[in-house]
């Protein structure tokens, strides 16, 4: 199914009006040169040009339609008219291979083999003499020449004398030539994609674009052991998982395709390489990649705003059929693993993505906190220090099929989001243990397991946007009214180094009898040094979130919080801390000089 819809892709793209979009042609594949060498028809080199420039402060080389790359492994194997300066001018790499094993010698012999295909083209001709005279001292003398050295860039050849500046395996008659060249004879069978009888692939290209894979790419389908392997086809790779060539091209090309580098299809979720695409021509696949990149404010108005237009009847049917695929990819050794693959309409998936969304809606720490965190940063979130290489392995993966589908978070998230509240302290006295995207996740877990154990309760969340009054679960509660005891510590001890937050944060929400009693003496220290009408707004508060001897809200002290409790207590905790900055009409009173 996935390589089907590969396929598919492959066609469209090729089959769009607008050239730009189209994709190679059999044989072909497009790749970044950053250095053509010029010749004239004798084979000399005119000049040396450099295709790179400056985008958004990284160099980028210019790509060009250029014969397929060979898959290579640590033998030397030549592309045609293209290849690694090591090959194309024999830059010395430190090899101690003979001379026939030579980069450069293996270069020439696929340039010869194709001259007798094409006897009579110029530009072939031309880089034979130049490869003969292998006189490289213009490309010496050019001021990238040190780069070039320590690189090994690509390079290929173009004949000056063409007008147009084309290539010389951009020429026509070139063209023509690759596609008579002779493929080894290979297997017939059923192509497990296109359900056609023809020639299998053997070794399908790589992938490249998926991060922390193998920077020459990684396979999707590939065999390496016998136990992965069928009955009598040891050592046949391709033949074990039929695919058939034009298949094999069409999908790794538009998966290399949507993986490019500047692909608006292509987002990191975690350790996923996500890539995101639609089964026609629609803006709204990069819409929902940007939802879960860096930014993802812009792709949930549009595809609020296009979800809205269905609902209300203003898009034709031929807009609400759209489907789209999304893809994840994460590297393992020399293959690529499916981390997850959904495929649904915009009327199926638009309504869990604002769900996700809806779920992380918590009161906001600071004015510059995004009202649409990115998955990005709420990853960071519940990764030790904060770092994207610690976040827990497969969370993201597993998170993102949870939104795509509309299923419960994995129990995994809740944990690490629990876990860095008891194990963090925050360095400033506004940030606390419970910062805003660790609330935001805590809040969407929790939300999303009530609806799962009370799909008949649809009409209230178990946790509001803001501080809840009318909470009466235990845990919630403690967690107000350790930020209760908190603030009066506070107000009483200003610039104090070590808070109870500090000291007790860890049991307070894991056994509350074991720190509660004790945190309540320190309370009454402490409320002794405020001014009365303070003193008296602090017991007013924990009054209403213990209640009174009539209808008590806490009248004990549970010995431990399961995990869901201990989200309720950080919860609790965060909320109850915004309402004392946030500016409504009931706040503690100041301090009397």
């Amino acid at each position: 199914m996935i390589l089907q819809a590969l396929v598919e892709y492959y066609d469209r793209r090729c089959a769009d009006p607008d050239p730009a979009r189209h994709l190679p042609v059999p044989g072909f594949e497009y790749k970044a040169i950053p250095f053509i060498i010029e010749l004239d028809l004798e084979g000399g080199v005119l000049q040396l040009r450099d295709t790179r420039s400056i985008d958004q402060g990284r160099t980028v080389a210019r790509s060009f339609l250029v014969p397929q790359g060979e898959k290579k492994t640590s033998g030397v194997k030549a592309n045609l008219l293209w290849d690694s300066a090591e090959y194309v001018i024999g830059l010395d790499r430190g090899r101690n291979s003979p001379a026939t094993a030579s980069p450069a010698c293996a270069f020439a012999l696929r340039v010869e083999e194709l001259s007798r295909l094409a006897p009579d083209d110029d530009g072939i001709q031309a880089v034979l003499k130049a490869l003969a005279r292998a006189d490289w001292t213009v490309v010496q003398s050019h001021p990238s020449w040190p780069d070039i050295v320590e690189t090994n860039p690509v390079m290929t050849f173009a004949l000056a004398d063409s007008g147009s500046g084309e290539l010389v395996c951009q020429r026509k008659s070139v063209i023509a030539a690759i596609k008579l060249i002779g493929r080894p004879q290979a297997a017939r069978g059923r192509c497990l994609v296109e359900g056609l009888e023809t020639e299998i692939e053997r070794l399908h290209p790589a992938i490249k674009g998926v991060r922390d894979a193998q920077t020459s790419g990684a396979n999707v389908v590939s065999f390496n052991a016998r136990a992965f392997e069928s009955y009598g086809k040891t050592e046949r790779q391709g033949e074990n998982a039929p695919v058939g060539t034009r298949a094999v091209f069409a999908y790794s090309t538009a998966l290399n395709a949507l993986l490019s580098r500047d692909s608006p299809n292509r987002v990191q979720v975690g350790d996923a390489t996500t890539v995101i695409w639609a089964d026609r021509r629609t803006d709204l696949d990069a819409a929902l990649a940007s939802i879960f990149g860096d930014d993802p404010d812009a792709g949930v108005q549009a595809v609020t705003a296009r979800f809205a237009a269905l609902q209300s009847g203003r898009v034709d049917a031929a807009g609400d059929d759209v489907r789209f695929f999304i893809l994840g990819l994460a590297p393992n050794a020399a293959r690529i693993a499916i981390r997850f693959w959904q495929q649904a309409t915009l009327r199926e998936i638009a309504p869990r993505i604002l769900q996700h969304f809806r779920d992380l809606a918590i009161q906001k720490q600071f004015d510059g906190d995004p009202n649409t965190p990115s998955m990005f940063r709420l990853l960071t979130s519940i990764a030790a220090q904060g770092k994207a290489d610690n976040i827990p392995p497969r969370i993201a993966g597993e998170w993102t099929r949870a939104i795509l589908e509309g299923t419960a978070y994995p129990a995994s998230l809740l944990q690490s989001a629990v876990s860095r509240c008891r194990a963090e302290q925050g360095t400033r006295e506004a940030v606390g243990n419970v910062p805003y995207l660790r609330a935001a996740i805590l809040k969407a877990c929790l939300n999303r397991e009530h609806r799962r154990r009370h799909p008949e309760d649809t009409h209230r969340d178990l946790i509001q946007e803001t501080l809840d009054m009318s909470q009466s679960h235990p845990a919630y509660l403690l967690g107000r009214l350790f930020a209760v005891l908190e603030r009066i510590q506070a107000r009483a001890q200003p610039g104090i180094n070590a808070t109870i937050r500090d000291r007790y944060y860890g049991a307070a929400s894991t056994t509350p009898a074991a720190v509660f009693p004790t945190l309540l003496r320190l309370k009454n220290a402490h409320l002794k040094k405020l001014a009365d009408g303070e003193s008296a707004w602090f017991e007013k508060q924990i009054g209403g979130i213990c209640g009174s001897l009539d209808r008590p809200l806490l009248s004990d002290f549970p010995r431990q919080l399961d995990l869901p409790s201990q989200g309720m207590f950080a919860l609790g905790y965060y909320q109850q801390r915004q309402s004392f900055f946030a500016r409504a009409d009931e706040t503690e009173p100041k301090t009397e000089n």
